[in-house]
Protein backbone atom coordinates (compact mmCIF):
# COMPACT_ATOMS: atom_id res chain seq x y z
CA UNK A 1 0.00 0.00 0.00
CA UNK A 2 2.54 2.62 1.17
CA UNK A 3 5.87 2.84 2.98
CA UNK A 4 7.53 5.82 4.66
CA UNK A 5 10.97 6.21 6.19
CA UNK A 6 11.99 8.30 9.18
CA UNK A 7 15.65 8.75 10.09
CA UNK A 8 16.05 5.25 11.51
CA UNK A 9 12.70 3.53 11.10
CA UNK A 10 10.10 2.48 8.57
CA UNK A 11 6.31 2.30 8.62
CA UNK A 12 4.28 0.43 6.03
CA UNK A 13 0.56 0.23 5.40
CA UNK A 14 -0.29 -3.34 4.48
CA UNK A 15 -3.22 -4.68 2.46
CA UNK A 16 -5.72 -4.79 5.34
CA UNK A 17 -5.08 -1.12 6.25
CA UNK A 18 -3.02 -1.85 9.35
CA UNK A 19 0.54 -0.62 9.87
CA UNK A 20 3.80 -2.49 10.43
CA UNK A 21 6.81 -0.60 11.85
CA UNK A 22 10.45 -1.53 12.38
CA UNK A 23 13.81 0.07 13.10
CA UNK A 24 14.83 2.47 15.87
CA UNK A 25 12.22 2.03 18.62
CA UNK A 26 12.66 5.62 19.85
CA UNK A 27 12.34 7.02 16.34
CA UNK A 28 9.03 5.45 15.36
CA UNK A 29 10.10 1.85 14.84
CA UNK A 30 8.00 0.78 17.82
CA UNK A 31 4.31 1.60 17.36
CA UNK A 32 3.07 -0.85 20.02
CA UNK A 33 1.50 1.90 22.17
CA UNK A 34 -0.78 2.98 19.30
CA UNK A 35 -1.01 -0.28 17.34
CA UNK A 36 -4.65 -0.86 18.27
CA UNK A 37 -5.51 2.49 16.59
CA UNK A 38 -3.51 1.79 13.44
CA UNK A 39 -6.44 0.33 11.50
CA UNK A 40 -8.03 1.57 8.26
CA UNK A 41 -4.97 3.74 7.61
CA UNK A 42 -4.97 5.41 4.21
CA UNK A 43 -1.74 7.46 4.38
CA UNK A 44 1.42 7.81 6.47
CA UNK A 45 3.76 10.78 6.64
CA UNK A 46 7.22 10.61 8.24
CA UNK A 47 9.35 13.23 9.94
CA UNK A 48 12.85 12.79 11.37
CA UNK A 49 11.80 10.53 14.28
CA UNK A 50 8.01 10.63 13.98
CA UNK A 51 5.20 9.08 11.96
CA UNK A 52 1.67 10.41 11.49
CA UNK A 53 -1.06 8.21 10.04
CA UNK A 54 -4.32 9.43 8.54
CA UNK A 55 -7.14 6.95 9.00
CA UNK A 56 -10.06 6.50 6.62
CA UNK A 57 -12.32 8.48 8.98
CA UNK A 58 -9.93 11.48 8.86
CA UNK A 59 -8.55 10.97 12.35
CA UNK A 60 -4.79 10.98 13.01
CA UNK A 61 -2.52 8.64 14.95
CA UNK A 62 1.04 9.75 15.77
CA UNK A 63 4.00 7.97 17.33
CA UNK A 64 7.74 8.32 17.72
CA UNK A 65 9.71 11.04 19.49
CA UNK A 66 7.04 12.83 21.51
CA UNK A 67 8.36 16.40 21.49
CA UNK A 68 8.97 16.32 17.72
CA UNK A 69 5.38 15.52 16.80
CA UNK A 70 4.98 11.96 18.04
CA UNK A 71 2.59 13.27 20.69
CA UNK A 72 -0.35 15.06 19.07
CA UNK A 73 -2.60 14.90 22.16
CA UNK A 74 -2.71 18.70 22.62
CA UNK A 75 -4.25 19.16 19.15
CA UNK A 76 -6.03 15.83 18.78
CA UNK A 77 -9.47 17.45 19.18
CA UNK A 78 -8.69 19.64 16.14
CA UNK A 79 -7.51 16.74 13.98
CA UNK A 80 -10.87 15.83 12.46
CA UNK A 81 -11.40 15.22 8.78
CA UNK A 82 -7.69 15.49 8.05
CA UNK A 83 -6.98 15.62 4.32
CA UNK A 84 -3.19 15.90 4.30
CA UNK A 85 -0.18 15.99 6.63
CA UNK A 86 3.24 17.40 5.87
CA UNK A 87 6.29 17.46 8.15
CA UNK A 88 9.52 19.25 8.82
CA UNK A 89 12.25 17.44 10.70
CA UNK A 90 10.59 18.04 14.08
CA UNK A 91 7.01 19.22 13.49
CA UNK A 92 3.81 18.29 11.67
CA UNK A 93 1.09 20.29 9.93
CA UNK A 94 -2.31 19.01 8.86
CA UNK A 95 -5.00 20.43 6.60
CA UNK A 96 -8.37 19.57 8.10
CA UNK A 97 -11.85 19.36 6.57
CA UNK A 98 -12.67 23.07 6.89
CA UNK A 99 -9.38 24.02 5.17
CA UNK A 100 -7.66 25.25 8.32
CA UNK A 101 -4.16 24.18 9.33
CA UNK A 102 -3.28 22.47 12.61
CA UNK A 103 0.36 22.17 13.71
CA UNK A 104 2.20 20.35 16.50
CA UNK A 105 5.78 19.50 17.43
CA UNK A 106 8.73 21.78 18.17
CA UNK A 107 7.66 25.42 17.71
CA UNK A 108 10.88 26.64 16.09
CA UNK A 109 10.58 23.89 13.45
CA UNK A 110 7.04 24.91 12.49
CA UNK A 111 5.05 23.24 15.26
CA UNK A 112 3.41 26.55 16.20
CA UNK A 113 1.62 28.48 13.46
CA UNK A 114 -0.17 30.92 15.79
CA UNK A 115 1.70 33.93 14.34
CA UNK A 116 0.19 33.27 10.90
CA UNK A 117 -2.97 31.30 11.76
CA UNK A 118 -5.27 34.08 10.53
CA UNK A 119 -3.57 33.93 7.12
CA UNK A 120 -3.97 30.19 6.71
Amino acid sequence: QQIQAARGAFAAIIADGSVVTWGDPLGGGDSSQVQNRLRNVRRIQAADRVFAAIRADGSVVTWGEQKSGGDSSEVQSQLKGVREIQTTSYACAAIVADGSVVTWGLPHFGGDCSQVQDQL
